[in-house]
C-alpha cells in the first residue's frame, strides 16, 4: 500500500454562485494489515482531501478487518450517519477479498456479470474470457441496482450499491487503482447523483528523488502559498505528488496555479518529472520514443518490476522490444544459453539479448558495512554505456519499489 503523507489544508473561500449544499459521507477502510500497523490508513486522507474540494463533509472513518461480519456491521452503522458510505479494499481476486459479497448480502442487491467489464478484462489481460481464471472473472460482478466505476489502472471496477435512500460505494484497495478511480469516476458520479459542486481548479506537480519534508521547507522559504490554496501531498516509493487546488474553475484560477507551478519549478525543477497525471515511466517512455528507441529489459535484482511498471501504458507496445527476468545471474545465463559469467556480466547479457537501448539490473549485493545495492547498466544507443550502483534501502516491496523508482529516475536524468 502506498504511504500518503499528512495533508495540508488551508481555508478556502467560495463565491455564492459556487456554493451548494454539502454532502455528508462516511468511510469504511478494510484491511487486517492496517490494524496491525503494517501500513497507515492512506485512503481516508486522500478521499477526504479530494471530496473536500467538492463541498463534501466526512462524518467519520473506520478501519475494520477483512471479515464479512465486520464490514457489514461498519457499513450498517455508517449508513445511519450519512447518505453516502465509501468502502475501500476487498475487491481483488484473493480469498480475503470479501467486500463485494459482503455488501451484496447486506443490501440485498444481487450481482451479475457485466458484459462491458468482462470485455475490458479480456482486453487488459489479452486472454479470452473462457480462459480467464474464475477468481479474476468474479471481479466482473456488479450490482443489479446501482452502477459501477470503470477501472483504468487494474482489473477491479468500483461498485455502487443504490440501497434505498443510501448509496454504498466500494473502491479497490491499491492506491494506484483507487486514486484515479476517485478522480475520474467517483467525482462525476457524485455530481450527477447528489449535485455536489465542481472540484474547482487544480494542478499536480510530480517529484522524484526528493523527500516531502524538503519540498515543504523549500516552498515555505521561497514560494509562500496564498491562504486560499488547498494543498495535498502523497508519497509512494520515492515519488511525491503535490496537488494545488483553488475553488472556482475559470481562467483566473488556472492562471494563478500556472504561475505558482512556475515559481516552484525555479527552485525544485530538477526533481519535477511531470505536471499532471503522467507517471515517471510514461515520461521516460515518451522521451525514449522521441529518440526512436526500442527498449530491452534484463532484470535480475528487480525481479521483473521494471517491466511491470510499464504494463498497461499506451506507450509500452511501441517502446518495449523485449523483457527478460531471472532470479539470479546464473539462471539468466542459463536461460540465454550463455557460458560462465565475466567481469562485464551485465554487458554480456545485454549483448546476448540484443538492442541498442537497454536496462540491465544485477543481483543485489551487501558490502562489509551491511549496505545493500544493485548494479545497473544502461545502454543508451549504440555507443553509450552507463554503469551505476543504486542503493537498496529497507526490505520487502517497499525497498523494491524505491529501487525501481531510482532506476527510472537515473534513466530520466541520463536522457536530459
Amino acid at each position: 500500500m502506498r504511504l500518503l503523507l499528512p495533508l495540508l489544508l488551508a481555508a478556502a473561500s467560495l463565491s455564492a454562485a459556487e456554493t451548494k449544499p454539502h454532502l455528508d459521507y462516511a468511510i469504511v477502510v478494510t484491511g487486517e494489515e492496517l490494524l496491525r500497523g503494517v501500513f497507515p490508513d492512506a485512503h481516508t486522507v486522500f478521499i477526504t482531501r479530494t471530496l473536500h474540494a467538492l463541498g463534501c463533509h466526512c462524518v467519520g472513518s473506520t478501519i475494520v478487518d477483512d471479515k464479512v461480519s465486520d464490514i457489514q456491521e461498519a457499513v450498517r452503522a455508517a449508513s445511519q450517519k450519512a447518505p453516502l458510505v465509501i468502502v475501500t479494499g476487498g475487491l481483488g481476486p484473493t480469498v480475503n477479498d470479501v467486500t463485494r459479497d459482503a455488501l451484496a448480502e447486506l443490501t440485498g442487491i444481487k450481482l451479475y456479470e457485466q458484459p462491458d467489464v468482462l470485455a475490458a478484462m479480456e482486453q487488459r489481460l489479452k486472454t479470452p474470457r473462457d480462459q480467464i481464471r474464475p477468481n479474476l472473472r468474479r471481479q466482473t460482478m456488479v450490482p443489479t441496482r446501482g452502477t459501477y466505476l470503470k477501472a483504468s489502472a487494474g482489473t477491479a471496477v468500483g461498485l455502487v450499491f443504490e440501497w434505498n435512500d443510501r448509496v454504498v460505494v466500494a473502491l479497490p484497495g491499491p492506491p494506484r487503482e483507487l486514486q484515479p478511480m476517485v478522480k475520474s469516476e467517483l467525482v462525476p458520479y457524485l455530481r450527477q447523483k447528489f449535485g455536489v459542486r465542481s472540484p474547482g481548479s487544480s494542478i499536480t506537480l510530480r517529484f522524484v528523488g526528493i523527500g516531502q519534508s524538503l519540498i515543504d521547507q523549500t516552498m515555505s522559504q521561497h514560494v509562500p502559498l496564498p491562504p486560499d490554496v488547498i494543498v495535498g501531498s502523497q508519497f509512494e516509493g520515492g515519488r511525491v505528488d503535490f496537488e494545488f487546488m483553488l475553488p472556482g474553475n475559470g481562467p483566473e484560477q488556472e492562471a494563478r496555479l500556472k504561475e505558482l507551478a512556475a515559481k516552484i519549478r525555479q527552485h525544485l525543477g530538477e526533481y519535477i518529472y511531470a505536471e499532471g497525471e503522467a507517471t515517471l515511466e510514461q515520461q521516460v517512455a515518451r522521451t525514449l520514443l522521441e529518440r526512436g528507441a526500442k527498449l530491452t529489459l534484463v532484470e535480475i535484482g528487480t525481479g521483473g518490476r521494471l517491466a511491470a511498471r510499464l504494463a498497461g501504458l499506451p506507450e509500452t507496445a511501441r517502446l518495449l522490444k523485449g523483457a527478460h527476468m531471472a532470479p539470479s545471474a546464473a539462471a539468466m545465463r542459463e536461460s540465454l544459453k550463455l557460458g560462465d559469467g565475466s567481469k562485464e556480466e551485465l554487458k554480456s547479457l545485454v549483448a546476448a539479448v540484443g538492442g541498442e537501448w537497454a536496462i540491465a539490473t544485477g543481483e543485489v549485493s551487501t558490502d562489509s558495512r551491511g549496505a545493500r545495492s544493485c548494479s545497473v547498466l544502461f545502454r543508451l544507443g549504440s555507443e553509450r554505456w552507463e554503469a551505476v550502483w543504486v542503493p537498496v534501502q529497507g526490505s520487502g516491496e517497499t525497498a523494491q519499489a524505491s529501487l525501481v523508482t531510482q532506476i527510472w529516475d537515473r534513466l530520466r536524468r541520463l536522457l536530459k
